[in-house]
């Protein structure tokens, strides 16, 4: 039996030296097959595309965040608003729009052009923040106002996260939401500090105040409409659709009992989840602070998310989403608790803004990481917004009978009925969802 390689004549003895001995001949295939067998490790980074998606988010939620950390201010204390009125105005800025998602999704998918939808919407919400001057303080107005700005984030939402899952291996998919929500957190943190700037500068109850703060987030907003044109990448599936993307087909995604589950859960999450501005105003009129400090609210919960974001997305990776969405909403209730605690006026607000922040870091990327790999790639794009369609639409439903409930029995019995609420959803939820196995097997 040969005890090496055959070296052939024309060889030079040098590499003969190094050339690597082998016991056998047939080691050498044992070990080439054992080498394929292993393992590829998925790339310890985060895509160039995702970090400049975090980059157009960061600056449009610097532009956004100026104008809704300081809505509930404008709409109750400058135009007089009750809550009730308020609740619809919240349950509109996030809700009405819903099925504009799902024609985003639908037409991104259709199209495969992915980075042009998302710029349509990016460009919609951008140019409603000038309106808001024009709307002054027309509620009907200011309502058309809003929808248009929600309506470019439901355009824009789908087709963004769907980039994400087709610019990220599926092992990290929760390590990269985590990323870009950070990047995303961190600008939800800054504009609520532009605002609060603003508002010391010229005066919080001046009129002046405002218009200045609506023609800075315009400005901003340009600024990410700009590096999303330059800067990112249209990702397509790395194979032609077995199957052409129509509506006959969009629809049938319901078919899938996996989807079904899916989309059931995100409703009733979002059916128990109250605005960030309830829980602010409920804040301000327990502790007694001026509106000047109104934005530092959100200012603190952003803190909490970008710091946590990453993280948690990682560790979701490891440890399972759905459990990490679960605990992100158990976090939401425990605030929810602590508003009408028995704790000073210090500790529950840094408890309740830092119970905001876990909750967002541990449910908001978490959510569309769990749902990527349960969608077939060719329709990522519309099951991604139907998801997000179906938690928007619970959640304008959420705000209105929130406003109507704190209108009719107060805001500490509101606030204790939206603490049930989530914890009847984490039940119900903890049994729809797919289980971990599950999506193993499927990816």
């Amino acid at each position: 039996m040969a005890t090496g390689p055959i070296s052939s004549p024309s060889r030079s003895a040098s590499e003969k030296v190094n050339a690597p001995v082998y016991l056998s001949t047939i080691d050498r295939p044992a070990k080439d097959a054992a080498r394929s067998r292993r393992p590829r490790r998925p790339p310890a980074g985060i895509s160039a595309n995702v970090l400049a998606l975090g980059a157009v988010s960061l600056l449009t939620d610097v532009s956004s965040e100026m104008v809704t950390a300081v809505l509930p201010l404008y709409f109750v204390l400058a135009l007089d608003m009750s809550p009730a009125a308020y609740g619809v105005m919240d349950g509109l800025y996030t809700g009405a729009t819903a099925l504009l998602r799902l024609v985003g999704g639908y037409v991104a998918d259709r199209t495969r052009r992915r980075k042009r939808v998302a710029g349509v919407g990016y460009a919609i919400s951008a140019l409603a923040k000038p309106a808001l001057l024009l709307a002054g303080g027309s509620t009907p107005a200011l309502g058309a106002v809003i929808v248009a700005d929600r309506a470019g984030k439901g355009l824009r939402s789908a087709p963004r996260d769907a980039l994400i899952t087709l610019s990220t291996p599926e092992p990290m998919l929760g390590r990269a939401f985590g990323v870009h929500r950070a990047m995303d957190s961190a600008g939800a943190f800054a504009g609520p500090l532009v605002a609060l700037g603003l508002l010391g500068a010229v005066g919080a109850a001046s009129p002046a105040a405002f218009d200045a703060l609506f023609i800075t987030s315009f400005c901003v907003a340009c600024m990410g409409l700009l590096t999303l044109m330059l800067f990112t990448r249209d990702r397509r599936e790395r194979t032609s659709p077995t199957e052409p993307v129509t509506a006959r087909a969009a629809l049938g995604l319901l078919g899938s009992v996996r989807v079904r589950r899916l989309v059931y859960a995100a409703a009733l999450l979002g059916l128990a989840t109250i605005g960030d501005g309830f829980v602010y105003l409920v804040l301000m009129d327990r502790q007694g602070f001026s509106a000047g400090w109104f934005p530092l609210c959100a200012v603190g919960t952003n803190l909490v998310y970008l710091t946590l974001a990453a993280p948690f997305g990682a560790l979701a990776d490891r440890w399972g989403r759905k459990r990490m969405l679960l605990c992100g909403y158990a976090a939401l209730c425990v605030g929810y608790l602590l508003l009408f605690g028995p704790l000073s006026a210090t500790w529950t607000t840094v408890l309740v803004l830092g119970c905001l922040g876990m909750f967002y870091a541990a449910a908001d990327g978490v959510l569309m990481a769990l749902a990527g790999p349960v969608l077939p790639a060719s329709l990522r794009t519309t099951g991604l917004a139907l998801v997000q369609t179906a938690q928007a639409l619970a959640y304008l439903v959420s705000s209105v009978a929130f406003g109507l409930a704190w209108v009719s029995h107060g805001p500490a019995t509101a606030t204790r009925f939206a603490a049930g609420a989530v914890l009847a959803a984490i039940a119900v939820t903890a049994v729809l969802l797919p289980e971990p196995a599950a999506e193993e097997a499927h990816a």
